[in-house]
Order: C-alpha cells, then structure tokens, then sequence
C-alpha cells in the first residue's frame, strides 16, 4: 500500500510562552498541502525481519531515529505487527518548516493499521501520534486547523482558499528547529489569529499575520528574507516563512512563470 504524507505551511505562527519543560506554548493555523514524501508498506515473509529503506533526499541522522522507525515502535508495543518492508521516498527536504518527518510518522501509523487490520480509530490515532510530535496529529486527518498548545491542541478550522495558488520555495538551507526556539523571545497577544484571519482579506494579511521566527530566520540566512522580497515582487497577495524555516511560501491569484532566480530552487505549485 501507498500512501502520500503531505506537508503543511503555517499562516502566521505566534510563540506564545516557554515553559520550564523547554516545550513552548504557540498559536498558529496550519493549512495542508500536496508537496509530500511517498511512503510504501508492503507485507513481507514471516520468516523475515521487517525493514526499512530510504531513499531520495538525504535523511541526517541515525535511521533508527526516524519518526517513521519510532512510529512502528510504538505500535508494536501494543500489537504483534507481522513482518513487512517499508519503503520511504524523501521529497521534502528536512529542516523547512513543511512538517515533512511528522507526516512521514502519521503515515506510517495509518499504513500499519490499514495494512494489518489493527481497527485503530481516527481518535486513537490522533493520540498515538501525539506521543511521535507535537505536529504529528495534525497528519492523521491533514484538514486546515487552528493550532494551539505545544502543537497538539488542533481545532478544525473554516477557510476557503480554494480559488488560490501556492507556491513554496525550499532553497538549500536547514535550519534547526531547537535552535529556532532557543532564539525567540515569546511574545504576549491580545487577539487568536483565526479571528485575524477571519477578519482581514488576503491581501491585507501581510499587515497583521506574522511568524515569530522569521527574524531570526531572516537574520542568519538573509538569502531567506530576499526570497520573501521576491515573492511579493512577483505579485504574492501573502507571503511568509513555514514553521521555523527554512521554506518561504507565496498565495497567488494565479500561476506564474518564476524568475530564473527562484525557478532554479527546489519549488512547487499546487492549487489550495
């Protein structure tokens, strides 16, 4: 079986409050997209030991490390999981803010019951997920959401951006996520952004929705904040960094041809 994690894109992204534990409060609204990695889970002899491939894009990192190893691992402390092959295409390059890994592990869940027949419920796991990431829950129904919590808190949210094109730009930069938050000072906010987003048309959102780290972001790899500059130059209604970077997204009224400048980064269209 087959199956396409997705990504997803943050329309503004608040730190709210660091907490002793070192995890911190945000607000956001995630938005799903169709950049994805490819995973597939294929049943294997039970005389074999299950195993993983990766291919594509370079993973850093011990494999044992792998959101989508650490996925099975903790389902077969509660299942007796027969013996398969998982096979993992990495399109999305690591470090951009597209939650790529966290959908890569929620896949890895639903295969596994799909797969096996383990009639794990869309509920049950929402909650198993939660113990891979704080982003990883948002990859079991992948629908646009308001975001609160460390992450984990996900309301379904209504927002028709149907009539819009994205643009994501992924160049060639990786940005740690730990060191993204160790670098932000949390900010207090008086108003949720799903009411900023309700409030504003597109095209004034630039005014009023933000990401908390772009400015560190922006200040190590200046590269980034050009390709914002850039993106707004080709006619973007809004434009902003994924996440804690390193990708930078654009909506548009309507597919364009790229500047060569942009055109020869790792870019992607899809209709919203």
């Amino acid at each position: 079986m087959i199956d396409f994690p997705g990504s997803k894109i943050n329309l503004g992204l608040r730190v709210i409050q660091r907490l002793s534990n070192g995890y911190h409060l945000i607000e956001s609204i995630f938005i799903p997209t169709t950049f994805s990695d490819v995973l597939e889970l294929i049943k294997a002899d039970s005389s074999e030991k299950s195993r993983f491939y990766f291919n594509g894009l370079e993973i850093p990192g011990d494999p044992k490390d792998n959101l989508i190893y650490k996925a099975y691992d903790l389902l077969s402390k509660d299942f007796k999981l027969p013996s398969f092959e998982a096979h993992l295409l990495k399109v999305i390059p690591t470090g951009t803010g597209l939650g790529g890994g966290s959908a890569d592990a929620s896949s890895m869940l639903k295969l596994l019951n799909n797969v096996f027949e383990l009639s794990i419920s869309t509920k049950e796991l929402e909650s198993l997920a939660k113990m891979l990431g704080a982003d990883c829950p948002f990859f079991i129904k992948k629908e646009s959401a308001y975001v609160e919590g460390i992450g984990d808190k996900i309301t379904p949210l209504e927002l028709d951006l149907s009539s819009y094109y994205l643009l994501i730009i992924c160049p060639d930069l990786h940005i740690n996520t730990r060191d993204a938050f160790q670098n932000i000072a949390p900010k207090t906010v008086n108003n949720h952004l799903k009411d900023v987003i309700q409030s504003y048309p597109i095209e004034e959102w630039k005014s009023y929705v933000f990401n908390d780290f772009e400015d560190y972001a922006f200040h190590i790899h200046p590269l980034l904040e050009d390709i914002k500059d850039e993106i707004y130059e080709m006619g973007a209604l809004y434009a902003s960094m994924s996440g804690s970077g390193s990708a930078i997204y654009g909506i548009f009224e309507k597919k364009i041809e790229l500047d060569p400048s942009i055109k020869d980064l790792t870019h992607y269209w899809q209709k919203l």
